[in-house]
């Protein structure tokens, strides 16, 4: 059972990285105009719009409610993570601008080394670990963070173009793509947390969207210009809402995968596998993009190796399976919440290991919000246009046709071993 459970982790986690990798690539549209809060609040409308649509095609809202009425006390939970995800989503668009996709996904991916800590020290995982598994985790996690410093220093580097040319700025975007890690490693604390005390991650995400929405329309307010900001009058804005609407759209099937991973590998495990979606984002910026076409042959060095060693220390980490000692002091952090909520333990059981029955059926609401969700995307889409922003469409088929088959094959396993529990 526990090869089985990992084996459906991981492939949750790799597909997780394909999708959130291209998530990021409408972001870019930072460079036409709009503001970084702007465009942190239309992906989140996105995401808020898929958070809702998705879970009610694959289970229904009775379920979800259903689920939500168990688990009262993980609501506030789930807000509080959706907060801190908006806060480090648009502290990934900052770093994007002064520093580019290619070298700020790298960077924020570190959020690897806070999970871990996190996952070791609320959750017990890693303790009663082999000392190989230990060894795996650490050294990977060593990797990861050498490879953040090359990236770093990559942007640095004054060049004639490409990454260079961001110049002065780079010290901020990599001071936002670290503040972004941070927040973003902190944020699985609930997301496990949730999982460990028999939630269903579709029920999860559809909260955790509230804590988003809000907050993104609180920077907006906040910081960039209230009620007359650009976003809410500009005529010149509405082409662009459909691509970051479909980019948060992109990112929520991402997320998903990312919460079902979190749910069967646990933090340490599920975030650096899933985060190769550097290597998606690497491939989106220097192939769709154009990052790295005037880049100098010590930047391409650094950026490439940093690549590699950041990919090399996430599979280390992901690929140390857990024993038995150690699923023991995941299944005492379990039963600590049972007694501190007072949760039927044989339930959060069956919910952890996706075999607990649930209940099912959709109600006529379910059609009208699928239908108000494809209406807006409609909307949107007769009202856009092509970016203005150099593009390779030839790379793009490529990495969409990557996208679907991801989705199908990990969608399909995940449905089949339980039936997206």
């Amino acid at each position: 059972m526990v090869g089985s459970v990992h084996g459906i982790g991981v492939a949750c986690a790799l597909a997780a990285g394909v999708w959130l990798g291209a998530a990021e690539a409408p972001t870019k549209l930072v460079n036409s105009g709009l503001s970084p809060f702007a465009i942190s609040l239309c992906m989140v409308a996105g995401v808020f719009t898929a958070r809702w649509t998705l879970p009610t095609l694959l289970k229904g809202t009775r379920h979800v409610f259903a689920d939500l009425t168990q688990n009262k006390h993980l609501i506030v939970n789930a807000v509080l993570a959706g907060m801190l995800w908006a806060v480090a989503n648009t502290l990934t668009v900052f770093a994007i601008r002064d520093v580019g996709l290619t070298i700020a996904f790298p960077l924020w991916n570190a959020n690897s080394l806070v999970g871990i800590f996190w996952g070791w020290l609320l959750f017990g995982e890693l303790k009663g670990a082999s000392g190989r598994n230990v060894a795996k985790v650490v050294l990977g996690a060593i990797a990861i963070l050498a490879a953040a410093v090359m990236l770093g220093f990559s942007t640095i580097h004054n060049g004639s173009g490409g990454v260079g040319a961001h110049g002065t700025h780079a010290v901020r975007g990599i001071l936002a793509a670290v503040g972004a890690s941070l927040l973003w490693g902190t944020m699985y604390v609930p997301y496990r947390k949730a999982y460990i005390s028999g939630m269903n991650p579709l029920s999860f995400v559809t909260v955790f969207t509230i804590g988003e929405l809000g907050t993104c329309f609180a920077l907006v307010l906040a910081l960039d210009g209230g009620t007359k900001a650009a976003i809410f009058h500009s005529p010149d804005t509405i082409h662009l809402i459909f691509w970051l609407f479909l980019g948060g759209f992109v990112w929520v099937i991402g997320d998903l995968f990312q919460q079902f991973a979190t749910k069967y590998l646990g933090i340490g495990r599920a975030i650096p596998l899933s985060n190769t979606n550097q290597l998606w984002g690497l491939a989106w910026g220097a192939l769709v993009f154009g990052e790295l076409a005037h880049a100098d042959w010590q930047q391409r060095v650094l950026v490439v190796a940093g690549s590699v060693v950041m990919i090399l220390g996430a599979l280390a980490v992901s690929t140390a399976v857990a024993s038995e000692r150690e699923n023991a002091s995941t299944n005492a952090a379990l039963l600590r919440e049972c007694e501190r909520y007072g949760l039927d333990y044989d339930r959060v059981v069956a919910s952890y290991g996706g075999t607990a029955p649930e209940p099912g059926g959709r109600a006529w609401w379910d059609y009208g919000i699928v239908a108000a969700a494809v209406g807006v995307f409609l909307y949107l889409g007769v009202n856009a246009r092509v970016p203005e922003l150099g593009m390779d469409f030839g790379w793009v088929g490529v990495l969409v046709a990557v996208l679907a088959g991801a989705a199908v094959l990990s969608g399909w396993g995940l449905w089949r071993a339980t039936r997206f529990s």
